[in-house]
């Protein structure tokens, strides 16, 4: 990508109006993970009286999801379809209890299997979190394989009469991740990054195992090509001076990459690396204009030290 390219807490909405297109609703819901606010979100997309939800979030916040369709005048059973945009847990943690409730759940074909029967996944991350797995995360269920769908690239989900999300491959952040378009808009998942409202930093999304910063700019150039005029980010909220954001994420994945490569050389490995990661970020975050109650809020979303773990795996595959 060449360096010239370029909310509010709770719930909120855009309305989004085109000559001779229906008129489209997007709801931010606040998830409040772990009872912090503007860290993970859910979008209730509305078309022509129709609903789909965007990211579930894990299951741990499910109470807040559904209080929160509620507070929107709606009921579970309206929703009818759901996209997830990757399987990690404070993304689609949730997609079993939609799918057991007759809803369709739309994922990359890489992470269908993992919806349908969840065991690898749950095993992995229990083996991270140990005890507190279920507090982080909670029921996790495996999905009717019926009501699971798996998406290409450039596949569409109809929406009310007129809408259609389109299905974006945009590995970077993970190899079964997908983005979708909607209009002008662009629901990104991890793959544009973390950026709390009212705060500058960008945190980079680069947990293990499937961190690649090559991937990553070719999917950041492909979003830029495609002129959105909004991002929807999970992680928080809505951006819509979208090729600042993306050229600028684009220069982070490769600051990121490059500072775990220098650590790398200096020696360091394991908790070595991920402290000195972690003070390196930390100092970004300082200077961008994140305080104290930022940082915490970023540190409980994208721990930096678990980015430090997926770019170091990355550079131990490069040979570097």
């Amino acid at each position: 990508m060449g360096r010239s390219k370029w909310g509010k807490q709770g719930l909120h909405l855009r309305v989004i109006e085109g000559k001779g297109q229906s008129t489209m609703q997007v709801h931010t819901i606040d998830l409040h993970f772990q009872g912090l606010p503007e860290i993970i979100a859910a979008y209730l997309v509305e078309s022509d009286g129709e609903l789909a939800l965007v990211e579930t979030g894990p299951g741990s916040t499910l109470p807040a999801l559904l209080e929160g369709i509620g507070r929107l005048g709606f009921q579970p059973k309206d929703v009818k379809k759901v996209l997830v945009t990757h399987i990690h847990l404070d993304h689609s943690g949730a997609a079993g209890w939609w799918a057991q409730q007759g809803v369709t759940v739309y994922v990359h074909p890489r992470g269908a299997p993992h919806l349908i029967d969840p065991e690898k996944l749950i095993s992995s991350a229990q083996r991270i979190y140990g005890d507190r797995m279920h507090t982080l995360w909670g029921e996790i269920l495996p999905a009717p394989a019926e009501r699971v769908v798996a998406l290409q690239d450039g596949d569409k989900v109809k929406l009310g009469r007129r809408d259609h999300f389109i299905a974006l491959d945009t590995p970077g952040h993970a190899r079964h991740h997908l983005a979708y378009a909607l209009g002008d808009g662009c629901f990104t998942g991890d793959v544009a990054g973390m950026k709390l409202p009212r705060c500058p930093y960008l945190s980079v999304t680069a947990a293990p195992p499937q961190f690649d910063p090559v991937a990553y700019d070719e999917s950041l150039e492909r979003l830029h090509s495609m002129g959105f005029a909004r991002l929807y980010l999970t992680h928080f909220g809505e951006v819509t001076d979208v090729a600042r954001h993306l050229s600028q994420y684009s220069l982070r994945v490769h600051q990121v990459h490059e500072c775990v490569q220098a650590l790398r050389d200096q020696g360091l490995r394991g908790d070595a690396l991920r402290e000195a990661f972690t003070a390196a970020e930390h100092e970004v975050a300082v200077k961008s204009g994140a305080g104290i109650a930022e940082w915490h809020l970023f540190e409980s979303a994208n721990n930096a030290a678990m980015c430090a773990d997926g770019i170091a795996l990355y550079c131990e595959k490069a040979g570097r």
